[in-house]
């Protein structure tokens, strides 16, 4: 008999030890995207001739990362995740060589009143907002030159509590806000954004707005470049105003679904702030008017058309840039797929010359095209 309870007991524990383990879950995943890369009128690494190479990162950038969650009971749930960006080419840390730069944060999950998280994050923009355009099917190659928008996610926020809404029929919200932390000025350096969404069957809307503050008030610290709780984004085309006091993006976009083809519009403007520190004294505004369209050719192919118009104006210069994006994606397995993806963009205005999306390869005169033949395996 004591064998038997004995016995009983142990199953009992184990039992009670295996119930208390499938509360609990860690996730290890990661992508791993590169391709053969040609560029015509590359002058940043060859005099303006044309190029040929390996470039990571095209429709999504690399990454591997840990993300869990830990069920506390009554429908609250503890989650983080810490995500590594890389370069596979090279072996470099990507986002500033920062070990966790794409995400690092902690936080709670409620069923009832939505989740809360601290760290370093996604702003609600690009959560909310760039699910619905191009760049989350297609990555860099259809998004805005220099990624004055931050349409493709350069910029991520450190020191930020973010809050994301439960979806209540169909609309969703999030609020995040970065705190400085400069010793007796509260907002220097901070961010804050928010964003929401509306879906119903085919259709799906979005729009948010993201101020970030530059952490550095005086000129050597401007000079030096960006600063802050976000990133910035700054490449070729906005590199001229990384000494901003602010800059502010406002986003939109829509998308809807028919059959096999899915099409979708987004407009932004991004204005890029001076005060008396900054090497600019005018604001410098960014309008960008895109669409796109998919069709979905069998279960495992994918082609997509984009368009993107950018025009930047205010500090005393005016120049358009006009970019057309194709794509096809083939999947060789859930996890794996094959590409070809490629951009062309004229330039025009005083000065104006073309840098295709956010690849940051400047050409020396007013065109440029990139294709990039590349494959993606997710795990």
């Amino acid at each position: 008999m004591k064998k038997f309870a004995l016995t009983s007991l142990s199953l009992a524990l184990l039992g009670a030890a295996g119930a208390a383990h499938a509360q609990s879950s860690v996730t290890l995943y990661g992508v791993l995207d590169d391709s053969i890369q040609y560029i015509n009128n590359n002058n940043v690494s060859n005099s303006n001739k044309s190029s040929i190479g390996l470039a990571a990162g095209n429709l999504q950038g690399n990454r591997w990362g840990l993300k869990g969650t830990e069920d506390l009971g009554g429908g609250l749930k503890a989650i983080f995740q810490l995500e590594n960006g890389f370069n596979p080419n090279n072996g470099k840390l990507g986002q500033g060589s920062r070990e966790f730069g794409r995400q690092a944060y902690v936080g709670l999950q409620s069923d009832q009143f939505g989740t809360v998280t601290i760290g370093r994050q996604y702003d609600p923009v690009v959560d909310l907002v760039q699910a619905v355009t191009a760049d989350n099917y297609w990555g860099s190659t259809f998004t805005t030159p220099s990624d004055v928008d931050n349409n493709d996610n350069s910029s991520r926020t450190s020191n930020a509590i973010k809050y994301t809404s439960n979806t209540y029929s169909g609309f969703q919200f999030e609020a995040l806000y970065a705190f400085g932390g400069v010793a007796g000025s509260t907002g220097q350096g901070q961010t804050w954004s928010g964003a929401a969404t509306y879906a119903n069957g085919p259709f799906s809307v979005a729009a948010g707005y993201i101020r970030m503050d530059n952490g550095s008030d005086t000129l050597a610290g401007r000079a030096a470049g960006w600063s802050g709780t976000s990133d910035g984004t700054f490449n070729s085309i906005n590199l001229p105003y990384q000494s901003a006091k602010s800059i502010g993006i406002a986003s939109v976009g829509a998308q809807y679904v028919i059959g096999p083809v899915t099409a979708g519009l987004r407009y932004s403007n991004a204005q890029y702030k001076p005060d008396a520190f900054s090497s600019f004294t005018s604001t410098e505004r960014y309008n960008v008017g895109a669409g796109f369209v998919n069709y979905q050719l069998t279960p495992a192919a994918l082609l997509g058309l984009g368009y993107t118009f950018t025009h930047g104006s205010g500090n005393g210069e005016s120049a358009s840039y006009n970019q057309i994006s194709l794509g096809g994606d083939y999947n060789l397995s859930k996890r794996t797929d094959v590409y070809l993806v490629g951009a062309w963009q004229r330039a025009s205005g005083t000065g104006a010359v073309a840098s295709v999306a956010d690849y940051d390869a400047e050409s020396a005169s007013n065109s440029q095209a990139i294709v990039s033949l590349g494959i993606r395996h997710k795990f």
